[in-house]
């Protein structure tokens, strides 16, 4: 519904990527929630300053409405120090923020909902994988009812192969790129965040127009499916062994809701702890994509 007058609004709610450690949840916006963001703009440069553009756009024109801001980062403060704690410098956490922080937290938090909605179960009794997979990708582990780990880290760069994001690398290969082609920091940050990824392996960042691609034969698409399949099954495998088995495995955004194949080429591994699709329900985009029995 479209509003027809600005005084039907109760209130205006703004996505915020990056909350670093300052916020565990959405928060009304108050002058400290906005110093806050801005602290974490080090953090998110490309997203954050936008972010309270908009905050500062609506406290000028609705001075008296209330706001909410809404962070990607909140629902993986939950995440424990062994999973978001990298083997640097202490001083690199300390004084800079270096950590894994994970992204995609309004996606992963409300499909984990959802999915135990599904099942009939409380989100506290099941251990769940969910995989945003988008544009942008990422997984997430959900046990006790709350994110454990997930694929993306301290940047949404790291984890899984996206459209046009690289995902995890040896971290030596930016600095060999510069010092070996004499590359600046911004080319190499360049390269990886939007000419990497499925655009790098098959000239086509559109998980459709590989698909597609790959039905008419064309390598560079076929090997870019495979890649990007087995990047997600590593993750759901060691998700699996974090948290000591797997009640539900969850499929989002715009690839993991509506390609049927590729929810079956990454769940085919997963046979030896008893899952098992349902051909015509997963053909059918149906909630639940496995068989009666399927102990997944």
């Amino acid at each position: 519904a479209v509003l027809t007058s600005l005084d039907e609004r109760s209130g205006v709610g703004h996505r915020v990527v990056h909350g670093g450690e300052d916020f565990t949840s959405s928060v009304v916006v108050t002058r400290d929630v906005v110093k806050a963001i801005e602290r974490n703009s080090m953090l998110a440069p490309l997203h954050n300053p936008p972010n309270l553009m908009g905050i500062k756009a609506i406290t000028a024109l609705l001075p008296d409405t209330p706001q909410v801001a809404v962070f990607d980062t909140a629902v993986h403060q939950s995440m424990p120090k062994k999973a978001y704690m990298y083997a640097l410098p202490r001083a690199q956490y300390t004084n800079y923020k270096i950590r894994k922080y994970g992204f995609h937290g309004t996606s992963h938090g409300y499909v984990a909902k959802k999915a135990a909605e599904a099942l009939g179960k409380p989100l506290e009794d099941l251990k769940l994988i969910t995989c945003h997979l988008g544009n942008g990708g990422s997984l997430a582990a959900f046990m006790d009812g709350h994110s454990v780990d997930t694929s993306m880290g301290f940047t949404p760069l790291d984890g899984i192969i996206m459209g046009t994001r690289s995902g995890t690398l040896d971290p030596y290969i930016p600095l060999h790129i510069m010092e070996s082609q004499e590359l600046s920091p911004a080319q190499v940050s360049t390269m990886l965040n939007k000419h990497g990824g499925l655009l790098a392996i098959s000239g086509k960042s559109d998980m459709r127009d590989n698909v597609q691609g790959a039905a008419e034969g064309d390598k560079g698409c076929q090997l870019a499916i495979e890649m990007f399949c087995y990047s997600i099954q590593k993750y759901i495998g060691s998700y699996i062994a974090a948290m000591n088995g797997v009640d539900g495995i969850v499929f989002t955004a715009g690839v993991g809701e509506n390609n049927p194949r590729l929810r079956e080429k990454i769940l085919e591994n997963f046979s030896f702890i008893g899952l098992k699709v349902d051909e015509e329900r997963n053909n059918a985009n149906e909630t639940v994509i496995t068989t009666d029995d399927s102990k997944v």
